[in-house]
This record gives C-alpha cells, sequence and structure tokens, in this order.
C-alpha cells in the first residue's frame, strides 16, 4: 500500500506547447483531486509513456519559468525536460512551490539577501526559513493516481529521489540535466553542489564573478 493517501485524476486536457525557441509539443494536462497539500500542481503527459517513464519534478519558479530570470536554472531546465521527455516519453510534475516551497515573496527577499553576499540557502535561513522546504508527497500522488510505480528522474537533486523513495516510489536511475550556467546564476550552482549535492559538475561551471559585478535579475 502507498505511504500516503490517494488522490485521483480529476480532468485531462490537450494543450500545445510552444516555446520561445520555435519548439513544440502537444501534451496532455492533468490535474487532481485530493492532493495533501491542497495546492493546483499539474501533472504534463508527453510522448508516450512506457513501463519506465522519464519523469521531472519540476518547481515552479515565476521568475525563471516565466521572466527568464538569469539568476536561476529553471527556465532552461524546464525546456529541457518538456523536449528530453516528450522524445522518451514520460511525464513532467509541475509542482507549485515557489523558491523551495518559501513562496515568491519570500523568495525574492532571499535574492536581496543574495546581493549581500549570502548564498542561497545562507539567504532563506537568515530569514527564518527552512533551506528547503519541499515535501513530495503530492508528487508521489500524483504518479500513483497516473499509474507510475516505477521511474527514471529527471534531476540534478538527490532529496527529490530521495523522498519519492521514501514513499515508496520505485526510482531506478536519477539521470541529470544540462548544466545552464549564467555569469548571474554560477554562484547560486556553487551551492546547490556544495550545500546540497546536487549532481552538478563543478568543473564545468565558471569561477563567479564577484558580487559588485553580478547584476540584480
Amino acid at each position: 500500500m502507498p505511504a500516503f493517501p490517494a488522490a485521483t485524476t480529476r480532468s485531462r486536457v490537450r494543450v500545445p506547447l510552444r516555446f520561445q525557441d520555435g519548439y513544440g509539443v502537444d501534451a496532455e494536462l492533468v490535474t487532481f483531486h485530493g492532493l495533501t497539500d491542497g495546492q493546483e500542481h499539474v501533472a504534463v503527459v508527453l510522448g508516450e509513456p512506457g513501463p519506465v517513464p522519464l519523469v521531472r519534478l519540476h518547481s515552479e519558479c515565476l521568475t525563471g519559468d516565466v521572466f527568464g530570470s538569469a539568476r536561476c536554472d529553471c527556465g532552461p531546465q524546464l525546456r529541457e525536460a518538456v523536449e528530453r521527455i516528450a522524445e522518451r516519453g514520460g511525464v513532467l510534475l509541475y509542482l507549485r512551490q515557489e523558491g523551495r516551497g518559501i513562496g515568491l515573496y519570500n523568495k525574492l527577499d532571499a535574492y536581496a539577501l543574495q546581493d549581500q553576499g549570502l548564498d542561497t540557502y545562507a539567504a532563506n535561513a537568515a530569514l527564518g526559513l527552512p533551506e528547503d522546504a519541499r515535501d513530495y508527497t503530492a508528487a508521489a500522488q500524483m504518479l500513483d493516481a497516473l499509474g507510475i510505480t516505477g521511474l527514471d528522474l529527471l534531476s540534478n537533486n538527490p532529496d527529490k529521489a530521495d523522498q519519492l523513495r521514501t514513499l515508496g516510489v520505485d526510482v531506478r536511475d536519477r539521470v541529470p540535466t544540462g548544466v545552464f550556467a549564467t555569469p548571474d546564476n554560477v554562484r547560486y550552482l556553487r551551492a546547490k553542489v556544495l550545500q546540497t549535492q546536487h549532481t552538478l559538475p563543478l568543473t564545468e561551471l565558471p569561477v563567479a564573478a564577484p558580487l559588485t559585478e553580478l547584476s540584480v535579475g
């Protein structure tokens, strides 16, 4: 039995996705009843998922996904994930967990502290917030409702795989994303490697510019 309450699918709708670089793909967006956190998470089904689909848990990032902020790598990761999952067949879970679960306003407050020299995790702590407040129980519910019990996880973050496994999901392999470094996000990427063991190769990350040279973004 799953280690969480069952959720059910609520609706399914076809949506053609089009990105600014011209890439396009048809997707099926799935909504759910009964998610434990009460958020409006969405599953994006791409291609023809097989017995072991490729799955990404993508946390919402308004600044990166929508506005193209260069302070993080979220927008490029989202774009990459859609194409890679569509080619193999699988699901992208778009999770409403802005700022690693602390919310948009708090994330922007943390950005201001990062401009003063703190890394992304220390900035959260300085605000009295968790380094990472995300809980993936709802993601496991969504996968269960879609009939997915085993998967390959497209992620650099070992915590995502660990949480899913604890919840009873068979994560067979963790597949790293690309490296999307910019002068504005290299300190952020390095912090993810050093603080939470993200599988990003430090040797491929450029040396961070002095803080005074980093744009606010």
